[in-house]
């Protein structure tokens, strides 16, 4: 099949509205001129529309006209590289989805450990932070997750006691093996951190083995979180008033 047939075919496989670059075709880097002349082509004819430098889209027309793609799939390809994910959303965007805040705003952080990443494409903006470990499809939500512990006290209107039931949950369905993982990440990030989430596991009483997160922290050293009157009630045994 010639090189404009894979990519026609592999087009008309992405849903509307999905966003896509080089990395995403079937193609080698040595065809990319030929694919270069074959997305032009695309392009004229209205099957795909081009959203930045090397990154297209298909059109969603509605009866309210077309829709551009919305802002996950124009973050998307600022996330991976030659198909590996690189870089994951933090901030007050992820701690709105995870129901930490009702707050939007207006610029993203992305986080990666590889690239500093900044995005100003219309009304998408954002700004690069450096994530604690290198980010894989594996790990970063673990990653986003002990960022909104790390961030617990300058989350925009957040509330203490529904945070920590939210804690809670999403520890509650995680499996030992996540858990063991999770417990490695932490690790990496400074000890409030490492204190919260031992605070949290030992609640959950799963039987996990929490001595590296307790060797990790200062004896001495208290961590301010502002947690009475939740639902912690192990915050004493890690130092958290």
């Amino acid at each position: 099949m010639t090189i404009a047939g894979r990519i026609a075919d592999k087009i008309a496989e992405l849903p509307k509205d999905s966003t896509f670059g080089y990395a995403d075709l079937p193609i080698l880097p040595e065809e990319y001129v030929t694919a270069a002349k074959a997305l032009e082509r695309l392009q004229k004819k209205g099957v795909i529309k081009k959203l930045s430098k090397g990154i297209f889209y298909k059109p969603k027309i509605t009866a309210f006209g077309e829709l551009r793609p919305n802002e996950a799939q124009i973050l998307k390809p600022y996330l991976f590289e030659d198909g590996k994910r690189i870089a994951y959303i933090t901030g007050t965007s992820l701690y709105n989805q995870l129901n930490l805040t009702t707050q939007v705003p207006s610029t993203y952080k992305v986080a990666s450990a590889e690239k500093r990443i900044y995005i100003n494409r219309g009304t998408i903006k954002a700004k690069p932070v450096k994530s604690y470990a290198p980010v894989t499809e594996g790990n970063y939500r673990m990653l986003g997750f002990l960022d909104a512990m790390k961030d617990l006290n300058s989350i925009p209107d957040v509330n203490k006691k529904s945070a920590v039931l939210i804690f809670l949950d999403l520890l509650e369905k995680m499996t030992i093996k996540e858990l063991n993982e999770l417990v490695k990440y932490a690790l990496l990030y400074p000890p409030r951190v490492r204190a919260l989430l031992g605070a949290l596991l030992e609640q959950l009483d799963k039987g996990m083995d929490l001595k590296a997160l307790k060797r990790s922290l200062n004896p001495l050293t208290t961590y301010a979180y502002d947690l009475n009157g939740t639902a912690l009630t192990t915050q004493q045994n890690w130092n958290i008033i």
